[in-house]
């Protein structure tokens, strides 16, 4: 049984659309002439034959051959040859329309004949010619009686794609020259045109339609090579996976375009070969059966063929890519702890330590929500001791301290520890038995530092507290009751060193008086920090701080404030000072204060007066209406408000000054309220004179000093002071007479008549010459801007070719010295001569040269 048998029938009518009939109902013939068995085949000993027909459009022309037909291993006899089409062919002619009038005899009506309707013109592609190959032949009913030229016009003869289509133009056969692609231009519109020997137009021009016939010439194209898709696992049969496109370049109306899809291979063939299937028509790719596991299988290939002519393997034409299906992971597999108990321990008092390790396994995909484990603690931990974190690499579950555990009081801990996934198990997934595990924990003993039981302890005592005064006990306790220490204690911090403690006991005794002022007391407390350390392996040490509240008593007095203040020497009611007073005791030792001006001597009650203002200020100001400017020490007596209270005789230093109409002291007030009388003012005047006096002489005396050693006579005769021939020179040159120098240029010369003499540009003299200035060009007052540029090329060669402007010579001024010198030349000394020199007349030339005569006339002695 085949869908499909290997016959292929074409008609060859290129002007109709052809249909085809089986005469033997157990066969078909598709439109494209394909044929194929419409039910079962059955003893079939001999070929069958059978009439195929095939019939136009208009039921015009009828075709029909004959057909034998054997089941494979059968031999068929020669096939009978088909009739050609040719004597059809050359009977099919185009021929122009014409219009026929016909008269009637009763109205004188006259009616027009309908235009005949020109068929289109079915050309198939891919011919293989021969070429030209005629299609149909143009006529007109008048070429009988005169020569008439035929031609075809339009894209495909005269304009691009050009000669496509020619025509004979006396015959009037239209012919293809090459052959047609369907897929390039699937139609052609051309006008036949019909005209005389001198070019007139005979007939009416026709429109020829040509319609490309399609042939099955084109592959099916998928738009991928690779697809990429993905189910999850456990997916129901049904479930949509993908779709796959192929594009046929054919013609989508007809077989040769028709694309049929199948898969033709799975890999691997898990569970079964054939997981998916596939819809022919559309392509789209979808489960078939149940069984989808990432855990097995995480990935399927599929081979997918495309095949035109309604997916005929044995005329259609195929093309295959791949699709890449990924079964995406489910949280199917819940996590299992590897072992059903885990160890650890701990020892007391860490915090942050690992003492556990959980391991477990979960087939889901690695590091993802379906695979990562989440620990709790569900049963064993009360207070809260432990926490498990996720080792985001591993998964295990770290057993962790978060808070401290205490060997005494539990030695031990059982834990039940429950693991899950971040993601909730798929539907219909139980959980196992084996994501429940216990933990035991051991607790290990440590030597634990003693404890205070009260830390901070506070205390209270009345400051003044005298020495060797015993305060209390601060005793510690040693956390290790199970075994037996013993404790000692020392002081750590101390700050004004009051206090000492009993090393077996912790008794607390005062070395010196507690200070509730001192500095070392903050907010009435005194503070002390003391050590407790046991005898164990290694020895603990315990920190205990005792807190001792120093409450107040009156044993400060109170001190005035101000010390020192300033005052008008009138009285005015706005010429007083304002006083409080000062108490290192707090209340109530401290304020209210009273004050009170004793009655000694007598001149203070006399000259002042206090007014209390309040419980904390007073106002002090003059009693007479003046007193005399100056300084002023007034006692005053403050007492505080303590039981009994306390009384201090304060001296507040007064400065009393002249004032000016604001109530400020004046200037010259200032200094005479400053203490400074009139002999301290003369006294330091006299100072100031002195110290000018000795300044003075002493300029006096430099000045005459140097001017005595300005005119000193010298030592030595002056005919043989050396000096005179040590000239000073302003700059480098000249030489001495033994040189080659020419000196000539460097002295004056007396007149100019010599370098008047000389040419142009080698003048050398250090003075204007005297001969007439050169003549510099006139500059109009407003210059054109095209003259600017000239007029300055003009100025620079004037100043160029003028002698009289400066610099008037490029040589250096020297002082002339004279045409000789009594002193030979310097030069003319040879140290590294050694011939004898007689070095005697150094001894004519002082005491200042006695030294070189020593050295240079000594030699014979030496």
């Amino acid at each position: 049984r085949s869908p499909h048998l290997s016959l292929l029938f074409k008609a060859c009518h290129l002007n109709e659309r052809i249909s085809f009939e089986s005469s033997d109902p157990k066969f078909g013939v598709r439109p494209d002439g394909s044929l194929y068995a419409q039910r079962e085949v059955a003893n079939l000993s001999e070929p069958i034959q059978f009439m195929v027909t095939a019939r136009g459009s208009k039921d015009t022309h009828i075709w029909e051959t004959t057909v034998k037909l054997a089941l494979a291993g059968h031999t068929l006899p020669p096939p009978i040859n088909q009739v050609m089409c040719e004597q059809y062919k050359d009977q099919e002619v185009i021929t122009f329309p014409r219009r026929h009038q016909r008269g009637s005899s009763t109205n004188g009506l006259r009616r027009q004949k309908r235009d005949w309707v020109i068929p289109p013109i079915n050309v198939p592609e891919n011919s293989r010619g021969p070429f030209p190959q005629m299609l149909v032949r143009i006529r007109s009913d008048q070429d009988k009686e005169i020569e008439i030229r035929y031609s075809i016009t339009g894209a495909g003869a005269d304009q691009p794609p050009s000669d496509v289509y020619i025509i004979d133009p006396v015959t009037g056969k239209m012919s293809v020259t090459k052959p047609l692609d369907r897929e390039d231009r699937a139609s052609y519109h051309l006008r036949a045109h019909a005209v005389d020997v001198n070019g007139n137009q005979m007939e009416p021009p026709i429109d020829l339609y040509i319609y490309v016939i399609d042939m099955n010439d084109n592959r099916p194209e998928f738009k991928n090579q690779v697809y990429n898709g993905s189910v999850p696992e456990g997916s129901k049969p049904g479930t949509s996976v993908m779709r796959v496109t192929a594009f046929d370049a054919d013609d989508s109306t007809m077989p040769n375009g028709l694309v049929h899809y199948r898969i033709l291979n799975q890999s691997p063939h898990i569970p079964i070969p054939n997981m998916f299937t596939i819809n022919g028509a559309t392509g789209e790719i979808s489960t078939i059966a149940a069984g989808l596991d990432r855990e097995k299988v995480s990935q399927y290939t599929l081979i997918v063929q495309a095949t035109d002519m309604e997916g005929s393997l044995s005329f259609g034409l195929s093309n295959t890519a791949t699709a890449l299906i990924t079964v995406t992971d489910v949280n199917d597999n819940p996590p299992e702890f590897d072992t059903k108990t885990f160890l650890g321990e701990v020892p007391e008092n860490a915090v942050g330590v690992v003492v556990a390790n959980l391991t477990v396994r979960d087939r889901d995909q690695p590091h993802t929500p379906n695979w990562n484990a989440v620990y709790r603690i569900v049963g064993g931990d009360s207070m809260g001791h432990f926490t498990i974190r996720t080792d985001e690499i591993t998964n295990d579950g770290r057993v962790t301290v978060v808070k401290p555990v205490d060997y005494e009081r539990n030695g031990a801990f059982m834990l039940t520890v429950v693991v899950s996934n971040q993601a909730h198990l798929a539907s219909g997934i139980p959980s196992s038995l084996s994501s429940t595990a216990g933990v035991t924990i051991s607790v290990l003993d440590v030597n634990e530092a003693p404890v205070f039981p009260s830390n901070p302890k506070m205390i209270r005592f009345e400051e003044g507290v005298p020495a060797d005064t015993t305060l209390t006990i601060f005793a510690a306790l040693d956390p290790d009751r199970f075994i037996q220490q013993t404790v000692r204690y020392s002081k750590l911090s101390d700050p004004g060193n009051w206090l000492r403690i009993n090393r077996t006991n912790g008794q607390i005794t005062t070395t010196a008086i507690l200070d509730r002022e001192s500095p070392y007391v903050k907010n009435n407390v005194y503070e002390a920090t003391f050590l407790a350390v046991d005898n164990g392996s290694p020895p603990a040490t315990g920190t205990g701080t005792l807190q001792i509240y120093l409450i107040d008593v009156n044993d400060n007095v109170p001190v005035l404030v101000p010390k020192e203040a300033q005052l008008c020497e009138r009285s005015r009611p706005s010429s007083r000072i304002n006083i409080t007073a000062s108490d290192a005791d707090s209340e109530p030792n401290a304020g209210p204060y009273v004050f009170e001006l004793p009655s000694f001597p007598p001149s203070v009650r006399r000259n002042w007066t206090i007014s209390r203002l309040n419980g904390e200020y007073a106002q002090l100001r003059l009693r007479i209406p003046y007193l005399e400017a100056g300084v002023y020490r007034v006692p005053i007596m403050v007492s505080d408000s303590g039981n009994p209270p306390l009384t201090n005789r304060s001296m507040i230093r007064v400065k009393v000054c002249p004032c000016d109409e604001h109530g400020d002291c004046t200037a010259v007030g200032a200094v005479a309220s400053a203490s400074l009388g009139t002999g301290a003012i003369i006294a330091i005047l006299i100072c100031i004179i002195i110290l000018l006096s000795m300044v003075l002489l002493f300029v006096v005396w430099m000045k005459r000093r140097e001017k005595e050693r300005q005119t000193k006579p010298l030592l030595i005769d002056p005919e043989d002071d050396v000096r005179d021939n040590i000239l000073k020179y302003d700059e480098e040159g000249g030489g001495e007479e033994d040189q080659d120098y020419d000196l000539s240029q460097l002295q004056q010369p007396e007149t100019l008549d010599h370098m008047m003499s000389k040419p142009a540009g080698v003048r050398r003299v250090d003075e204007r010459p005297i001969i007439p200035e050169s003549q510099y060009p006139v500059r109009p007052t407003l210059p054109h801007p095209g003259d600017i540029g000239d007029f300055i090329i003009d100025g620079l060669r004037a100043a160029d070719n003028d002698p009289t402007a400066p610099p008037y010579d490029s040589l250096l001024v020297f002082d002339y010295e004279g045409s000789g010198s009594t002193a030979g030349s310097v030069s003319s000394l040879d140290s590294s001569s050694s011939g004898e020199q007689d070095y005697d007349y150094l001894n004519d030339w002082g005491p200042r040269f006695k030294k070189l005569a020593d050295l240079y006339g000594g030699g014979e002695e030496d």
